[in-house]
């Protein structure tokens, strides 16, 4: 079975937001109007205890939430965080692959000279050796 990475906060948090939530809220709220109206309890103490505890829900509901939302929050600078790293990381990358790029540049000009050079050479050799040619038969 797999454990639930949600915190406690999270779980009572998402419970809340849930139909099933919803649904016992609607039967809490129906039986308490349902005891008043029938003169099961006296209306003013349904209402006094309703409201009451309706607001110490809201307020426990709302420090959940924003415990929550502080989670969420941590997490989300801890996110940028790792893309600011992930980021520093691509820079030096560029700029390894940019020294590369120079590089090569530098190697495929030294390579263009080397066969100009090479060609120059060989038409040299060729030029001194047709004058050797012409030398022998005078």
């Amino acid at each position: 079975m797999e454990k639930d990475p949600r915190t406690s906060t999270e779980k009572i948090t998402g419970w809340v937001g849930s139909p099933t939530s919803l649904t016992l809220h609607t039967l809490v709220f129906g039986i308490s109007f349902g005891a008043g109206i029938f003169h099961f309890i006296a209306w003013s103490m349904m209402l006094l205890i309703l409201t009451t505890a309706v607001s110490l829900e809201a307020i426990y509901l709302a420090i959940f939430i924003q415990m929550t939302v502080n989670k969420h929050t941590e997490s989300l600078r801890e996110v940028e965080e790792d893309i600011d790293e992930i980021q520093e990381d691509v820079d030096e990358i560029q700029e390894d692959v940019e020294e590369i790029s120079e590089e090569e540049e530098k190697d495929l000009a030294r390579k263009k000279h080397q066969v100009v050079t090479l060609e120059t050479v060989a038409q040299d050799m060729q030029r001194i050796l047709s004058e050797l040619q012409e030398l022998k038969k005078k």
